[in-house]
């Protein structure tokens, strides 16, 4: 071939026909649909991805809440902790380590074995380590959050033992003083928990930048005994309107505190919040029980110290009557067990007609067998709890208020009479359950010669 020929032959390929421009543009027009279908379609998936992205947890340290144990979150949970004679000590190789200030004391008796339940498991099931002093169940790891944290708090407690002082009581405060004990904390928000107990002398500092000055503030690191006899602990997630009506609440109940004292009180959040917390720490005028339904589904029930009734009496005929078995710190002055048909002058004609109120004097764990009435030794019962025993719902009501005091006089305002508390009604039949079966056994019996 010549070197012309190959010349020509070599651009021959590029001269196109116009049949295959227009077949060249075919192509191009179907490679662009292609590529704007693709495009499209990542486009649209494009949400998809995102939102598979890990999400944030539902705690954060930005809101105190109740803890099963350390970043477990719950709506609310319930401690039961067995006396000494039944369960003593602490559970398996646990040893006390006084996790918020204070010593090992040496105690003759002290048990620290518990069950617990709460909203993501309502029926109880028994604590593998000591209750209160570590971040591994429930009461030390929601204690934790608060008093190695940053949040705001109230701390009250009838006994704190003049650590910190309240004026006008020595050692502890009597009547007309609520007798109620616990905490509550929130953020800036306004958001957080509440926090019952039943031991004198615990909590008594919010903060480890406010500790106290002659005691420890763990459990069974106090020198009060305060783990001897059996005592109960409950705890609730709060929104900033239901912390707005628990300060309400204690207030109507006259809790012992100090807004002036940062070991106990470290005001702060909404103005409204504030504005409640400062009026904290006063004996109450009121004369009218509180009943407040929160965003959980928990009823809170408010007596004041100068409604001169039976407290679990009056809890039954808030509830519209529903008949209760309670297990509380029974001792003189003993309130009997009481029927639909009981007459009691000591009473309020605003509260309508109680139901049958029995009283448990003692329950069973497993094959172990406890007291639950009020008295010196280990085989005794502090914690104030009942449930219902009929009717439509079944509630579990975790209290401040023993079953002390009068139903016909001559002194209506005897013993728990005459004092305010709080009462925190749960109606879940898990739960309902097994307390019901934590505290059956013998029954106090009904007595015509009322206190």
């Amino acid at each position: 071939m010549s070197g012309k020929n190959l010349h020509t032959a070599s651009f021959r390929p590029f001269a196109l026909s116009s049949v295959s421009v227009r077949a060249c543009f075919g192509y191009l027009f179907l490679c662009l649909v292609i590529v704007l279908l693709a495009l499209t379609g990542l486009s649209s998936h494009r949400p998809a991805i995102v939102h598979a992205q890990p999400q944030p947890p539902v705690a954060t340290i930005d809101v105190p809440a109740p803890l099963i144990n350390k970043g477990h979150p719950v709506t609310w949970w319930f401690v039961f902790k067995f006396n000494s004679a039944s369960f003593p000590g602490c559970a398996g190789q646990s040893q006390r380590v006084c996790a918020f200030g204070g010593d090992v004391q040496n105690y003759k008796f002290f048990g620290q074995q518990f069950v617990y339940a709460s909203s993501d498991q309502p029926s109880l099931q028994q604590g593998s380590v000591c209750a209160g002093d570590t971040d591994t169940d429930p009461i030390g790891s929601t204690f934790d959050e608060v008093y190695n944290g940053a949040f705001h708090y109230v701390v009250w407690n009838d006994q704190f033992y003049d650590d910190p002082t309240i004026h006008g009581c020595h050692k502890e405060c009597g009547a007309p003083w609520g007798h109620s004990k616990g905490m509550v904390a929130w953020n800036d928000q306004g958001d957080g928990f509440t926090m019952q107990v039943s031991t004198p002398s615990w909590p008594a500092a919010g903060s480890d930048h406010f500790p106290r000055k002659s005691d420890g503030n763990t459990l069974g690191c106090v020198k009060d005994n305060d783990v001897e006899v059996s005592q109960h602990f409950f705890s609730l997630k709060l929104t900033k309107d239901d912390l707005l009506k628990v300060l309400a609440a204690l207030q109507n109940a006259s809790i012992v505190t100090d807004p002036k004292n940062p070991q106990i009180v470290n005001n702060g959040g909404p103005t409204d919040v504030q504005a409640l917390v400062e009026n904290l720490g006063v004996k109450s005028t009121s004369a009218t029980f509180t009943h407040d339904k929160l965003s959980s589904g928990v009823e809170l029930i408010s007596k004041p110290s100068r409604l001169n009734v039976p407290p679990w009496q009056m809890v039954s005929a808030t509830l519209d009557g529903v008949s209760l078995r309670t297990a509380t710190w029974w001792a003189k002055p003993q309130i009997p067990t009481t029927t639909a048909t009981t007459h009691i002058t000591c009473w309020d004609s605003t509260l309508g007609k109680p139901g049958a109120v029995e009283v448990a004097t003692s329950g069973q764990w497993g094959n172990q067998t406890f007291g639950l009435t009020g008295g010196p030794g280990p085989n005794f019962n502090h914690a104030k709890l009942g449930v219902s025993i009929g009717g439509d719902h079944r509630y579990s009501i975790f209290c401040d208020m023993n079953q002390q005091g009068s139903l016909a006089g001559p002194n209506c305002a005897s013993s728990q009479n005459g004092r305010g508390g709080l009462f925190y009604v749960v109606d879940d039949p898990l739960l309902s359950d097994s307390i019901r079966d934590l505290i059956k056994g013998d029954t106090a019996p009904t007595d015509t010669h009322t206190n």
